[in-house]
């Protein structure tokens, strides 16, 4: 395939104007432009690399069912009959994903069960796509999972299933595309997007109305498209498609009326749209990947806002990735011994690197962003849970780039990032939310965060023997503070977003069926009744529950930050639940300790009094 023009610089920056934007995490359509561009030449250089790495490989091999040289000259016709197809293929986020991956595979970084020659001979499906869609002649042979036969952007065709992977015959022409192989045939006319047997032509959403509107591929075929393929293509119902349809338009109408601009870097860079099944209300699914610029993975949320929510999210994450790709922003971590330093995010259940928490970071503060501006212009009855979403999303963004800015590992370019967004979310502070949305934001952050540390915190053993044999002498707790806990990632950790999730159900729906402490489970995962009871505001009936489940039971992992929030509206068990809201961990270690060590089960709320006396004399725990 040709080079770039020579006239083209071998290395790619970007504007003073469009790195300003980006870094207040904005970056309009012309910045996204221009990320395209370095994404467009990073793309083919990996491309270059991986074909030639490839052909070796296949030389060396015995048994290589794919020609890659074919493939290749397939591409380069293609390009020189239609440029733009083939870039549309070259461009799209699943062969992204799939250079990364093949590249990998490679270096013998990436573990597969998928034959290599498999991996690598998806170039010729890549060629073949575009051979089809510039409607010259070709003849490849591709590879096939189980009877399915993927052409990339174009669609797949389905033959008599044969077990494991084999391979096709693809012959096109202006006119017609056959697809032989497992004794079947699938015949494709002119009209590359008609479905006809055998053959599930890519389906495209409309964005926008009128003469405005563009297009996005509903990307249900490309073995690539969720970021770790390959895997099996999933045909949407036509039921299931108007769906997307109606909701798409309606999202993309409010983008247009709150946020025009980042709407129209949006419709510049997003490329694709992958349909993943439904999830759990207020849980919807969405990822995406710096190696698939413009890719989304996305469950349909039951509501539009909540769409246009995701997809400002996620073409978050798609920006920063290409920013990173031109400049880091994080100085890789020494090699040690040593565990990486991990951090709280409010949006994960798991520690993240620095890496991860700038990209939370960033993306949140565009999904804050949009809700600030979304509560002023919604539907009254959808006001409440737009403010609500504004005030946690702020609130957690703040928070953590506190918890990161002035990191060592920080280059120049990622102080500087931190630094705008700091700017930018303080101008956020001041504003207005109602009592109600605003309390249930700050419980429901303050809950995640209390529930994140008793999961993945240990405190010193040596502290909490101490502490322990103080308890059994009836001694004054001895001072704790200041003294940071390990961080122990505890797999086991699920669903700690459960108090926000169930403040959205209570403001969308206050009578509804979740209200059921027994019912709860079947419709908020990782939910107890406690939970329930909490969210409804029952504060003396949950503590009265969580303090028998400590006494007398075994209480789950967050029955201690749970414990915390029932005594948040207690004036004497103040110090309790300001010590339970920060550092539960402690409780938890010395409860058990107790218990499996002297057999003792301590009362819990005197636990959680006599610790926190402790805590209000010398400061807070780590």
């Amino acid at each position: 395939m040709s080079s770039p023009p020579d006239d083209r610089s071998a290395f790619h920056s970007i504007s003073a104007a469009g790195l300003h934007g980006l870094l207040r995490g904005d970056g309009d359509g012309a910045a996204v432009e221009e990320l395209l561009g370095a994404e467009r030449s990073r793309r083919l250089l990996l491309l270059r690399a991986l074909y030639d790495r490839s052909v070796q490989v296949a030389a060396g091999s015995g048994d290589f069912p794919v020609s890659l040289g074919a493939a290749w000259e397939s591409l380069e016709r293609a390009q020189a009959q239609a440029p733009a197809v083939v870039e549309q293929v070259l461009l799209a986020p699943g062969t992204g994903t799939w250079v990364s991956c093949a590249l990998r595979r490679l270096r013998g970084t990436l573990l597969s069960d998928v034959p290599l020659w498999a991996t690598l001979g998806h170039l010729a499906s890549l060629a073949a796509a575009a051979s089809a869609a510039a409607r010259i002649e070709f003849a490849l042979r591709v590879p096939v999972r189980e009877g399915t036969v993927s052409l990339p952007g174009l669609g797949c065709a389905v033959l008599p299933a044969q077990e494991g992977w084999s391979t096709a015959h693809v012959v096109g022409d202006r006119s017609v595309v056959r697809i032989t192989g497992g004794g079947g045939e699938v015949v494709v006319g002119p009209d590359r997007e008609r479905q006809v047997p055998g053959w599930w032509p890519t389906r495209r959403m409309t964005l926008g109305r009128g003469d405005a509107a563009g297009s996005v591929p509903l990307e249900e075929h490309d073995p690539y498209r969720t970021f770790f393929g390959p895997t099996a293509a999933r045909v949407l119902s036509e039921s299931e498609a108007r769906s997307w349809q109606s909701s798409l338009t309606e999202a993309w109408d409010i983008l247009l009326r709150d946020t025009p601009a980042q709407t129209d870097a949006i419709r510049q860079g997003l490329r694709s749209i992958a349909p993943m099944p439904k999830g759990e209300r207020f849980r919807p699914y969405s990822s995406s990947s710096a190696e698939a610029f413009g890719g989304i993975n996305a469950s349909l949320p039951e509501e539009s806002s909540e769409l246009a929510a995701t997809l400002v999210h996620e073409f978050q994450h798609v920006k920063l990735g290409a920013l990173t790709h031109l400049s880091p922003l994080v100085r890789r971590a020494e090699k040690t011994p040593e565990r990486a330093e991990l951090f709280h995010a409010p949006w994960r259940d798991d520690p993240r690197p620095l890496e991860g928490v700038l990209q939370g970071i960033y993306a949140f503060l565009g999904v804050a962003r949009f809700w600030r501006v979304n509560r002023r212009a919604a539907d009254p009855a959808h006001a409440p849970l737009a403010h609500f979403e504004f005030a946690l999303w702020r609130e957690a963004v703040w928070s953590t780039l506190n918890s990161v800015r002035g990191h060592d590992r920080l280059t120049p370019l990622g102080h500087r990032l931190l630094e705008s967004l700091l700017h930018s979310c303080a101008d956020w502070l001041g504003d207005d939310v109602p009592d109600a949305e605003l309390r249930l934001a700050r419980e429901a952050f303050a809950g995640h965060r209390a529930r994140w540390r008793e999961h993945h915190l240990r405190p010193s053993p040596d502290l909490v023997d101490e502490a322990v044999r103080a308890w059994r002498r009836n001694d004054a707790c001895p001072p704790l503070a200041h003294t940071a806990s390990s961080l122990v990632p505890d797999e086991d950790a699920r669903f700690l977003d459960t108090a926000a999730v169930l403040a959205r159900h209570h403001l969308t729906d206050p009578g509804g069926s979740w209200r059921d402490p027994a019912a709860v489970v079947d419709r908020v995962r990782g939910a107890s009744p406690v939970d329930v009871l909490l969210a409804r505001g029952e504060r003396s009936a949950a503590r009265r529950e969580l303090a028998d489940q400590l006494l007398h039971g075994d209480p789950a992992v967050g029955s201690w930050a749970a414990l915390g929030r029932a005594l948040a509206d207690s004036p004497e068990h103040r110090a309790a639940s300001r010590f339970l809201m920060r550092s539960p961990q402690w409780a938890r270690a010395v409860r058990e300790t107790l218990y499996e060590e002297h057999g003792q089960r301590p009362d819990p709320l005197a636990l959680a009094a006599w610790l926190g006396v402790a805590t209000s004399r010398s400061g807070p725990l780590g």
